[in-house]
């Protein structure tokens, strides 16, 4: 991320390399739409170019940090669609499958595993708000009504979650 902040374009290449796979599920899952989950993460790459040197590393992950911003993007994006019908043909029907080496694979699975035991060490209310929140895309205004909280106590629950769950990740 440093590498990107001072404009090496090395470095974003190789960020971009590296990232877009899982930034593009994550906007795909919100939006079900293969073209707009391609703009999104092309709209995010652009502000991840920009921004590189908000990022703070004591605050979040390159990835936490890349995936609210496109979490961020999509979401804005299924607000501006709103008015439109959608498609009713689900194009995540129509996704390529992997051809990850078996070995990733299961350090995929471990990580996967460790993540869902980490999430039962959270209250059962702030496991549900988490993975409405960054499984569903929920907003915290949608999280706020479907919990009957204020939005800034919704922002200090998510908060407060991803940190307890970032920890119980690095042990």
């Amino acid at each position: 991320m440093a590498g990107v902040a001072r404009g090496d374009e090395a470095a974003f290449a190789e960020l971009y390399q590296a990232t877009s796979a899982k930034l593009y599920g994550v906007a795909l899952r919100i939006l079900r739409s293969k073209e707009a989950a391609e703009d999104v993460v092309q709209d995010s790459f652009f502000k991840v170019w920009e921004r590189a040197g908000d990022f703070d590393p004591k605050l979040a992950g390159p990835v936490t940090w890349m995936v609210a911003i496109v979490r961020n993007r999509a979401l804005d994006e299924l607000r501006r669609r709103a008015a439109r019908p959608s498609s009713d043909v689900s194009e995540l029907d129509d996704l390529p499958g992997d051809d990850e080496h078996p070995i990733e694979a299961i350090g995929r699975r471990e990580d996967f595993d460790r993540l869902l035991k980490c999430l039962e060490g959270l209250e059962p209310d702030k496991r549900q708000m988490v993975r409405l929140a960054y499984l569903d895309g929920l907003s915290r205004e949608a999280l706020a009504q479907r919990f009957d909280r204020p939005e800034g106590t919704i922002k200090t629950w998510l908060h407060r979650s991803l940190a307890m769950l970032k920890g119980c990740l690095e042990q």
